[in-house]
């Protein structure tokens, strides 16, 4: 055993090789008693000895095939996680070598478990083809043995990648005609998951594909023609997205079949629910086969109803069209399937549906008549008559009314109970600190500040297994300073300092000094309220390091909004017996205070001894703090010429009232310039940092938000959260709401949906500044309206509909097109939200415009919509 390992240790395979070869039965029993355990305990020695097994890896392996007897003992010992690091090809060459000595029965066994063993891999091709695993070793021995592999999905895509890279480095030479596992592979080719990317993967390098090689060796009768056609059909009949379907699409392209190879009977029960390239393949073929006069009247019917049934419009448009093309005959037996058309919201398709069933009324059975009375009830008047003088009397249905949801607030999640012991201090610091969670940030420094003044010294000792986990010993703060960037900026990081001050005051002191004066750091970049969270987080560190305490921080939220009641924050004031509080704590507290509070409480706050608490008197006496002055306004910059010439953005700006100076003044003065917006990743901190001044946290957010309205980092939980705070909401609110609608992620669209549902709940939606926000920051291309549309439609269909009728009767007159001028994409879908929001809303008056707009000639969405709009709010 200990020649093995030193043999290994060298890392010369040669040496290993030629000692493994010499062993005899009892050496190699004895090995293999030994070297799982051997492996599992240096594996468990730490980082670097886990390291130096992965770069031993390939001689491990060999161990274990030379050594272990039974094929399913080999099979795992090459199949565990510490082994996988080798390259699979040379592993493959290197395993094979020293198993030649073994029956043949025994290693067609570890061939079939090998296979059986291998899993999927995932990402990009590349990678897949890098993480093949044991994949070439099961493929030597079933090649070497004729082993019959078992079904194995990725035993398959695992070929086809192998053999897509072989082409790939023969220069695109042919390799299939000589592969020994064609005949294996080839009927499992059309069943298995997750070969497409593989065989198609060389096609926009040279162009030469497995699917090519497959299609030449059709050509010489090396492989079946006919099994690639079935192979095909079979692949398509069993369904799957439109990226699995895509190559056998190609191969059946490539192979074109005869008219007469065509399954048409398949083809057809394809459409219903085939992948859309499926789809259209499916359809050119029975188009050749129809020519040909192999599509009876009966699939006729069916294909066209199935391609009628189907969402997409395309299709629906192709049904129409082959229905309108055929024989009046062929087209009146099909006739029926023009009743699903009848539904659809693009005006212009179902006007042509309506001419088509016209034309055919004369070679329609009654069965199709009924179908298309029954269907056209839900037309406008005007098709209604035209199909009723073709089918007969059709009776006009009137819709019932939809009853509208009741709108309700999602509720924000309650606040967890207060931290009271240092063992859940620790383990609340033991878990990640990632994503950042304000009310939990804030209840864990609630509870180092509480419990640090009961006793520090046990607070110390609660967490030495925290800081010997999560700082570095000796300590270091060069590395942390000049290693690892925001580490002065990030609240889990002060966070951390906090505690690290308490469990080890001299290194919290030594980093922080190490930080202030390193001349490197640029000045924070973060905005001011995001300045504000970080001075209250470094105020308490700072506590810390000096070796002080207080009794009991003052901001700690009560409420999940942030708010602090007020008579908790008298308590806590009381608590502090006349020792002054730290500032940015008590100006937080000021911050969190709600608009509504006890005349009463002032008699008792007036009774505090600190200069802090005359302060505190003063301040419940006015009724909390005063508003800053928000203004909103529009500004148009140039761009290069790359971009639009010009673009027209939303701003806040904030001034801080008379007589308010010091840091409240510096959080509510906003003065943006256009084209240089702000930029924090930390803006959930905002809305509970002034829970009762939502205007200005949304001048602040208003600026922020645009940079990641096409990025995954969202960050449109803020606008969710804002709809919660109290205090003015007007069009900065709406503004930032805006925005989040125009988000290009569908989850991050959500939070702003909900935002003006919550807001509506309450009877806080400014509506008409929502209408005055979405046209102008359409206007000015600052969001898009295609993502726009799509949430008002969804807030009219949540219970909204009066509030998205009276914004979208402020937006439309914006966005309308001028005399001459073109219109703007995506205005027609607008304009049938709000023909939906403005039925249920029962509106009635006048949109600037709209008239002019509607009498336009033309059966375009938009033209439609705008007639229909103007009909109904003029009735």
């Amino acid at each position: 055993m200990q020649d093995v390992l030193d043999r290994i240790e060298t890392g010369s395979v040669a040496s290993l090789v030629a000692l493994l070869d010499g062993l005899g039965d009892d050496d190699k029993r004895a090995v293999a008693r030994h070297l799982p355990a051997h492996l599992s305990k240096r594996g468990r020695a730490g980082f670097e000895a886990e390291q130096r097994v992965r770069e031993l890896a390939p001689l491990y392996r060999l161990a274990g095939a030379a050594c272990l007897s039974g094929a399913e003992q080999v099979a795992s010992w090459l199949n565990r996680r510490e082994l996988r690091w080798v390259e699979p090809e040379a592993d493959a060459t290197r395993v094979m070598s020293v198993l030649g000595n073994r029956p043949v029965e025994w290693r067609r066994d570890l061939a079939v478990r090998l296979v059986r063993r291998l899993r999927p891999t995932t990402g990009s091709t590349w990678r897949r083809v890098r993480a093949l695993g044991n994949w070439d070793l099961a493929a030597a021995l079933v090649i070497e043995t004729d082993a019959e592999p078992p079904e194995n999905d990725a035993f398959v895509s695992g070929w086809v990648l192998r053999t897509a890279e072989r082409q790939r480095m023969n220069g695109g030479a042919p390799v299939l005609a000589d592969d020994r596992l064609l005949d294996h592979m080839l009927p499992r080719l059309f069943q298995a998951q997750g070969v497409a990317d593989g065989l198609d993967w060389n096609r926009w390098a040279d162009g030469h594909t497995i699917i090519g090689e497959l299609v030449a060796l059709a050509g010489t009768g090396r492989v079946p023609r006919q099994a690639l056609l079935d192979g095909c059909a079979s692949r398509f009949l069993a369904g799957g997205d439109a990226a699995e379907a895509g190559p056998f699409v190609a191969l059946w392209r490539e192979l074109k079949p005869e008219a007469a190879e065509i399954p048409v009977v398949d083809f057809v029960r394809l459409l219903p629910s085939a992948s859309s390239p499926v789809v259209q393949l499916a359809l050119e073929e029975l188009h050749r086969a129809e020519s040909a006069g192999a599509l009876d009247d009966e699939l006729f019917a069916e294909a066209v109803q199935a391609l009628a049934y189907r969402p997409e419009k395309k299709n629906m448009a192709a049904a129409v069209k082959w229905i309108a093309d055929a024989p009046p005959s062929k087209g009146g037996v099909a006739l029926a399937a023009l009743a699903a058309v009848f539904d659809v919201d693009t005006p212009s398709l179902r006007e042509r549906a309506v001419r088509v069933a016209v034309k055919l009324a004369p070679h329609t059975a009654e069965p199709a008549r009924e179908a298309i009375r029954e269907a056209a009830t839900r037309l406008p008047t005007g098709l209604r008559e035209r199909l009723a003088a073709a089918f007969g009397p059709v009776d006009g249905v009137q819709p019932e009314p939809v009853a509208a949801p009741t709108l309700s607030a999602t509720p924000l999640p309650a606040l967890a109970l207060p931290i009271t012991s240092v063992t859940e201090l620790a383990a609340e610091l033991d878990m990640p600190l990632w994503p950042t969670d304000p009310p939990r940030f804030e209840r864990i420094l609630a509870a180092m500040v509480g419990l640090a003044h009961q006793d520090r010294d046990a607070v110390a000792a609660g967490l030495q297994s925290w800081w010997r986990t999560n700082w570095r010993h000796p300590f270091e703060a060069s590395t942390l300073v000049y290693g690892v960037a925001g580490f002065d900026e990030d609240i889990a990081s002060l966070l951390s300092r906090c505690a690290l001050a308490i469990v080890s005051p001299a290194d919290g002191r030594e980093l922080t000094a190490m930080l202030n004066d390193d001349s490197s750091r640029w000045p924070s970049s973060e905005p001011a309220p995001q300045q504000f969270v970080q001075r209250r987080f470094r105020e308490v560190m700072s506590l810390f390091e000096r070796g002080e305490t207080i009794p009991v921080l003052l901001a700690t939220p009560t409420s999940p909004t942030g708010h602090v009641d007020a008579a908790t924050l008298v308590a806590r004031m009381e608590r502090l017996d006349g020792v002054e509080p730290l500032e940015s704590d008590f100006l937080q507290a000021l911050l969190r205070l709600p608009r509504q509070i006890d005349p009463e409480l002032v008699v008792r706050a007036e009774k505090l001894p600190s200069e802090a608490g005359r302060r505190l008197a003063a301040c419940l006496r006015d009724g909390g703090l005063p508003d800053p002055v928000v203004t909103w306004e529009l500004e148009v910059f140039d761009r290069p010429a790359t971009y639009h010439e010009s673009l027209q953005e939303a701003h806040a700006r904030l001034a801080p009232p008379e007589g308010v100076s010091g840091r409240l003044a510096e959080l509510w003065t906003l003065a943006p310039k256009a084209g240089y917006p702000a930029f924090s990743r930390n803006m959930v901190w905002w809305p509970s940092m002034m829970p009762s001044h939502r205007e200005a946290v949304a001048a602040h957010v208003l600026e922020c938000l645009p940079w990641f309205m096409d990025s995954t980092d969202g960050q449109v939980e803020v606008v969710a959260a804002l709809a919660h705070n109290d205090g003015p909401v007007g069009i900065a609110t709406v503004s930032t709401i805006v925005v989040g609608m125009g988000h290009q992620l569908p989850a991050q669209r959500a939070l702003a949906a909900d935002a003006i549902i919550t807001l509506a709940a309450y009877g806080e939606l400014p509506a008409a500044d929502l209408g005055r926000a979405v046209g102008h920051m359409v206007r000015g291309e600052q969001v898009k309206l295609n993502r726009i549309t799509g949430i008002l439609d969804e807030v009219t269909e949540a219970g909204a509909h009066a509030e998205v009728w009276t914004a979208l009767a402020q937006a439309v007159p914006l966005l309308l097109p001028g005399p001459g001028e073109k219109a703007r994409a995506g205005l027609g879908e607008l304009l049938k939200v709000a023909v939906r929001a403005a039925v249920r809303a029962g509106a009635r008056g006048d949109i600037p415009g709209l008239a002019e707009l509607a009498a336009r000639k033309g059966s375009s969405l938009l033209i439609h919509e705008a007639r229909r709009l103007h009909e109904v709010i003029s009735a």
